[in-house]
């Protein structure tokens, strides 16, 4: 059972950056009629995404955000002792993109770097690995570099995932901390059921199927569903029932495992999937609605962005100037998903970053 309890690690900051591009759903010209995007943006929850230049790439949101964490922290970049960077758009196929951030940060040449190839379940799956390098104390300070800019390979031209997808990068600072109590404890449920592995997925451009020119040619898969092997292919009806079946599990499973107090626990943060299949999930749960909060709106679907980027944008306040107990759940490509319990001291919660 992937059960995982964390001590002696406290989380001292978070940060995201998007692009100032904004775009429109109801403007989108796959839509075929207004009706036809109203009914989406119903559907959905997402009015509007932001969306990278042709030049930016993740990397460069995550520096953005890590630079204005470490200024706001006062960290010295000497002291980083590890760098992770979770995403499914790197810089290149190789090398390793946290050798690059490493690199473009000013880190020391003695800092641990590592790429993580993760979608939707990302901040999930890099908390616990962080966590881990961090709690037996040969590393004192962390940074987490999460997102991803699903633009650059999702087909416009495809408006059963165009409209859904958006851009984000962030950061989250982690320290080792001794003798911390049993609710500073950090836990975790994870998964994975890689027999869904088709459910979403770019069936060209690695080593099983390797760029050729029938990767370039667009077929038509439906009315105004138009795409090619590098884009994004997305079998909504799956993903929609393992979504509303996996994350309430994995949520239940670890409160039950860890003995949480459900009624406790002040926000309940998921993977901004779209608003449909995370009202379902929320109902499941049988959480208030007060207790949800969503980016879905201005932000849309930013992968494994979305947890923290949804804690900058919209508990900001909370996070500055309260003590909070919190859980997340990611979910979504691999098929992978996870749940954590965290919380939270009055940290650093910087300013949303736009670039």
């Amino acid at each position: 059972m992937a059960f995982l309890s964390i001590e002696n690690v406290i989380i001292k900051g978070v940060s995201a950056c998007v692009p100032s591009c904004i775009q429109e759903n109801i403007k989108l010209p796959v839509f075929l009629s207004q009706e036809d995007a109203h009914k989406f943006i119903s559907s959905t929850g997402i009015e509007n995404r932001r969306v990278s230049d042709e030049k930016t790439t993740t990397s460069d949101l995550c520096f953005h955000a890590a630079e204005k964490l470490i200024a706001d922290l006062n960290w010295q970049k000497e002291d980083i002792d590890c760098l992770i960077f979770v995403t499914q758009t790197p810089d290149y196929i190789l090398p390793a993109t946290s050798c690059i951030l490493q690199n473009r940060l000013g880190l020391s040449e003695e800092c641990f770097s590592l790429d993580i190839s993760l979608g939707c379940s990302g901040w999930v799956y890099g908390m616990s690995i962080i966590s881990n390098l961090l709690s037996t104390g040969a590393f004192k300070k962390g940074l987490l570099l999460v997102g991803d800019t699903l633009s650059k390979i999702n087909s416009k031209d495809d408006k059963s995932s165009y409209p859904l997808f958006a851009d984000a990068g962030t950061a989250t600072a982690l320290e080792h901390q001794k003798n911390m109590t049993k609710i500073k404890k950090i836990y975790f449920h994870l998964a994975t059921d890689g027999s869904g592995f088709e459910t979403i997925i770019i069936p060209d451009g690695a080593n099983r199927n390797r760029v050729s020119p029938e990767s370039f040619i667009n077929k038509e898969y439906g009315e105004g569903i138009v795409r090619n092997n590098l884009n994004i292919a997305l079998n909504g009806m799956d993903v929609f029932s393992f979504g509303i079946s996996k994350a309430p599990q994995s949520v239940n499973k670890m409160i039950e495992h860890f003995n949480l107090d459900k009624e406790a626990i002040n926000y309940f943060i998921f993977h901004q999937a779209n608003l449909f299949m995370n009202e379902k999930i929320r109902k499941k749960l049988k959480l208030p609605e007060e207790k949800v909060p969503y980016s879905l709106k201005e932000f849309g679907n930013t992968s494994s962005a979305t947890i923290p980027l949804t804690m900058v944008t919209q508990l900001q306040r909370k996070l500055q100037n309260e003590k909070l107990k919190l859980i997340g759940c990611g979910f979504g490509v691999g098929l992978s998903w996870g749940s954590i319990y965290f919380s939270t001291d009055k940290i650093i919660c910087s300013n949303l970053i736009e670039i």
